[in-house]
């Protein structure tokens, strides 16, 4: 019984996840000026809590972008608010890894998410220093676990705000944009879903590549997880 309900519960998410701009269209008809509110709290959960880094996050910023084109939603105001979620999500992140980070950092077993999201963040940041924070935007998962991890290592949060920002501007931007100008073309409306999918897989793919480079060297079994940040 938990088993089936448990599969329908994956089945929906993945439905929501190909056909986000479905059950975006319905959101909007059902809660009209409050979708400004929705969109808000899902960007800022997505970048500022790090127990849910899979909340839909370039894909449904480009659908955003789509449904501002057709005038459901005001673009100027959706990407104000979008980019303000975004690094205020990025920030409360900061400060959770800061001030609570260490202790679930070295603990074996976390409740809540995975210690080999919080390794292969660490590994992002060793070859992209603190760029990390801009680019981990466009990356799932590690967008997430960043700044967490930023705070964790004591990055100095000016410094860390400056990439926060530029980082946040760039992301909603580029997708949201993006959605804007080509979401509405004849023939990526009429291939919706293949276009979110490639979305996801171009967005997973340096995940994967990440995981390919890590088991061809086959890096010695407990090695250290120590983080080293600015």
């Amino acid at each position: 019984m938990l088993h089936d309900e448990g599969m329908e519960g994956m089945l929906y998410f993945i439905d929501v996840i190909l056909h986000v701009d479905k059950h975006l269209s319905q959101v909007i008809l059902d809660y009209g000026g409050w979708i400004y509110l929705l969109l808000f709290l899902i960007i800022f959960i997505e970048t500022g809590l790090v127990a849910m880094p899979f909340l839909p996050g370039d894909s449904l910023l480009f659908v955003i972008g789509t449904f501002a084109a057709i005038g459901a939603l005001n673009i100027y105001w959706t990407i104000s608010l979008l980019i303000a979620a975004a690094i205020l999500g990025d920030s409360v992140n900061y400060a959770i890894g800061k001030f609570l980070g260490p202790k679930v950092f070295y603990k074996e077993k976390a409740r809540f998410f995975k210690k080999e999201h919080l390794e292969r963040t660490r590994r992002f940041y060793e070859k992209y220093g603190n760029k990390t924070i801009v680019l981990a935007r466009f990356v799932p998962i590690i967008r997430t676990f960043a700044p967490f991890v930023a705070g964790i290592g004591q990055m100095r949060y000016g410094l860390f705000l400056f990439y926060n920002v530029l980082g946040g501007v760039l992301w909603v931007t580029i997708f949201m944009c993006g959605g804007y100008f080509f979401g509405n073309i004849p023939i990526i409306k009429h291939n919706f879903s293949i276009v979110i999918l490639a979305i996801i897989v171009l967005s997973v793919l340096p995940i994967v590549l990440e995981f390919w480079k890590h088991y061809r060297q086959k890096p010695m079994a407990g090695a250290s997880m120590e983080v080293k940040l600015p």
